[in-house]
């Protein structure tokens, strides 16, 4: 049993456009939270400190216990194992806030991970999924598992709430990348899922339900050609794209350069390509560019479809 370890999970690309709550996608390329959680004598958790993307104390994330993403899944982990003690969790914030890019989630991801380390008898890494989902619904208001699943297994995986806590991590064809581009602007995940529409016709219904079959069997089959195809959202993403302005221009160019497609990133303000590795820096460049063009400050993120998971750091 280790008295302190550390856990880094990765951001994720939520929805993957075309599955709404139940595709999402891990992002390699650094952007990521850490926990680092420490045995105590005294029982439950608690969040010693929250930092931010530049090292300093966060000035909006709580460290109250029982309103912290982190705490929270490691709460009920905690209890669920019915571990003596306590522990104390330092978060270290890779993910902006209100991204789209699972910045909750991977707070509740790297501290059930941590956390699990320090039990006598830690759980298998699949089986953390329901601890960090609870952190997670703290944050988001719903049971969703787009951007946890992806974040603690890693990879493309098919998460849609009837399976849970099965999920199913998707093959995915070699030669194929995700971008990512992070506009400096920020949309409230909780909010954004109050705005959406209550109901939808049969023909929007039927249109999204194929497209999401037929790109999950373009993954199947290692079909890019068919993952291009069906790689669209007509539910979702008309509803939040006026909330991103750059949206359109990203987008727009995304495709002009030659993206299999192109969406939000959850609920934005992140968007997201999936395109030849070939194509995938200079596809980068160019949506910033475009979003740069409109005045909004970004960065961007090159990613294999296959990304790591959670993991320990030694």
């Amino acid at each position: 049993m280790s008295e302190s370890v550390t856990a880094f999970a990765p951001a994720s690309i939520g929805n993957v456009g075309v599955g709404f709550d139940m595709l999402g996608l891990a992002l390699a390329g650094g952007a990521g939270d850490r926990v680092i959680a420490s045995r105590r004598d005294e029982p439950g958790i608690a969040i010693e400190e929250v930092r931010g993307l530049d090292g300093e104390i966060h000035p909006y994330l709580s460290s109250d216990p029982r309103e912290n993403t982190a705490s929270i899944a490691a709460q009920a982990l905690w209890d669920a194992a019915g571990a003596s003690g306590g522990a104390s969790l330092k978060v270290h914030k890779g993910v902006p806030l209100q991204s789209g890019m699972g910045s909750s989630a991977a707070s509740a991801v790297a501290a059930v991970v941590a956390v699990n380390a320090l039990l006598d008898e830690p759980l298998e890494h699949a089986g953390l999924l329901p601890y960090a989902l609870q952190g997670e619904q703290y944050a988001s208001g719903g049971l969703h598992a787009d951007n946890v699943a992806p974040s603690l297994l890693g990879g493309l995986v098919l998460c849609p709430t009837v399976l849970l806590p099965d999920v199913v991590r998707l093959p995915v064809p070699a030669g194929v990348s995700a971008v990512l581009v992070h506009p400096e602007l920020q949309v409230n995940t909780a909010h954004a899922r109050r705005g959406l529409a209550k109901g939808y016709s049969m023909e929007q219904w039927l249109q999204q339900q194929g497209y999401l079959a037929a790109f999950i069997a373009g993954c199947m089959a290692g079909d890019v050609e068919l993952m291009g195809r069906t790689l669209r959202d007509v539910v979702i993403e008309p509803q939040r794209a006026a909330a991103v302005p750059c949206f359109e221009a990203v987008k727009e160019v995304a495709m002009r350069s030659g993206a299999l497609g192109c969406s939000l990133s959850g609920s934005g303000p992140s968007i997201f390509a999936l395109c030849e590795e070939r194509k995938a820096v200079n596809m980068s460049s160019a949506m910033e560019q475009a979003c740069l063009a409109l005045g909004i400050e970004c960065q961007s993120w090159v990613s294999p479809l296959d990304a790591e998971g959670a993991r320990l750091e030694s």
